[in-house]
């Protein structure tokens, strides 16, 4: 008697389609969204004043007020679509780090490391969030108080990694899952996706430091 090796795989179902489109799009918009984040909070750099001026314009045309609000709405429900594909069993993660550690493959680790990053980036990007948003309006001597409060330097040293490599990987991926980047292209699309994290590692970090010597 043949038994068919297929009649245990779940096939894909128009509903993992959709999901993987949702994901797709709100990680998209996610990434786009921390680019811009950390470009205007570096802004602070230049001058306190003109990321204030960048958040009182943000406050007076209420993005900030509804904004804030709908981006943790859209970070929840990405989270909570991507979260379908991680194990969170131990065995389910003994046997994807075996699988990692036996076939070499980077972009296996990559997914690892989003896995990782993601469950530190939703405990302390939510807290990140909520002290934010319920301390309206926004300004360069209130972030700059926070970080010099406390353990919230190395609360945003740690955060930080973890936002650009998940940012960093997340748009790597997306790439390669869609087609825009080929399988002859990825060497090419890793040195841009390490570039990228290591742009924007390097102002985050001169950001962190303007706001911690901020008087």
């Amino acid at each position: 008697m043949t038994v068919d090796a297929t009649m245990h795989v779940d096939l894909p179902s128009r509903r993992d389609a959709v999901l993987d489109w949702i994901q797709m799009l709100t990680g998209a918009g996610l990434v786009l969204f921390m680019w811009c984040h950390m470009i205007l909070v570096s802004s602070v750099v230049v001058s306190p004043n003109a990321m204030n001026a960048i958040a009182g314009f943000f406050e007076s045309t209420y993005m900030a007020q509804l904004g804030g609000p709908l981006i943790f709405l859209v970070f929840l429900i990405h989270f909570v679509i991507a979260a379908r594909k991680i194990p969170f069993r131990s065995r389910g993660q003994q046997t994807i780090w075996k699988h990692a550690k036996m076939m070499q493959h980077r972009d296996t680790w990559l997914w690892v490391v989003q896995a990782v990053t993601a469950m530190i980036i939703l405990v302390m990007g939510a807290a990140h969030m909520w002290v934010v948003l319920t301390d309206l309006p926004i300004t360069a001597a209130k972030s700059a108080a926070r970080i010099q409060t406390g353990w919230w330097f190395l609360f945003y040293m740690v955060l930080l990694p973890c936002v650009e490599l998940h940012v960093s990987v997340g748009f790597y991926r997306i790439g390669v899952k869609w087609g825009v980047i080929k399988s002859d292209g990825r060497k090419k699309a890793k040195k841009f996706e390490s570039g990228l994290f290591t742009i924007f590692i390097v102002i985050g970090v001169i950001t962190l430091i303007r706001f911690f010597t901020l008087s």
